[in-house]
């Protein structure tokens, strides 16, 4: 790798999403500027592919930081919203270990031989409608209950509605993750760790 892949402008959004991520952990009891960091920190994350895409500049390094970012952001929302938010943020980073080790930047074009519902969320690199539900909920499940504590005065059951499907949402990438790290633990203990990347 050369240095000038660290200043690429993909990478260099990964770090100013970084930044608006610290800066939001800053102001977490003030939600309407917490809300905005973070939120524009998340926008971002949508910008950055699509700049490397159009700029051609793709990298292990910035397909490496693009899922750094947003687990430092989700773990670091979820362990403060609960005592027991640590172990999502675990249970991502050990997801990102298991993919980013046997898969490489290409990850989420890796899932061919997987079972059907796991092809099905991970389609088009999770572009599809299954695949942005499960996005939805491990993205903007934390938020939605951040907000629901403190800054939202919505009824009742417009917050449980919106926890329920985010939730829900949540639920089937936990599937994706919990296969991801079985088939790892497989790879692990093959005798032909080559035959157990694809």
């Amino acid at each position: 790798m050369t240095l000038k892949v660290l200043l690429y402008w993909p990478n260099i959004i990964g770090y100013l999403r970084i930044s608006l991520v610290l800066a939001a952990c800053s102001v977490y009891g003030t939600p309407v500027a917490f809300l905005w960091l973070y939120l524009v920190s998340a926008a971002l994350d949508g910008v950055d592919g699509w700049v490397a895409r159009r700029l051609g500049q793709g990298s292990r390094f910035g397909a490496w930081l693009d899922v750094v970012v947003d687990n430092l952001s989700r773990g670091m929302l979820w362990s403060r919203l609960f005592k027991w938010g640590w172990l999502v943020s675990a249970l991502e980073w050990c997801v990102f270990v298991c993919n980013h080790s046997s898969r490489g930047e290409q990850w989420k074009a890796s899932f061919g031989s997987s079972p059907r519902l796991i092809r099905a969320i991970m389609a088009n690199g999770f572009y599809s409608p299954l695949g942005l539900w499960v996005v939805s909920g491990l993205h903007l499940l934390p938020v939605w209950l951040y907000a629901c504590q403190e800054a939202i005065d919505l009824p009742l059951w417009i917050r449980g509605a919106g926890a329920v499907v985010l939730t829900t949402g949540r639920l089937l990438a936990l599937s994706a993750e919990a296969w991801s790290i079985w088939t790892h633990i497989e790879y692990l203990t093959s005798d032909d760790p080559e035959e157990k990347r694809s």
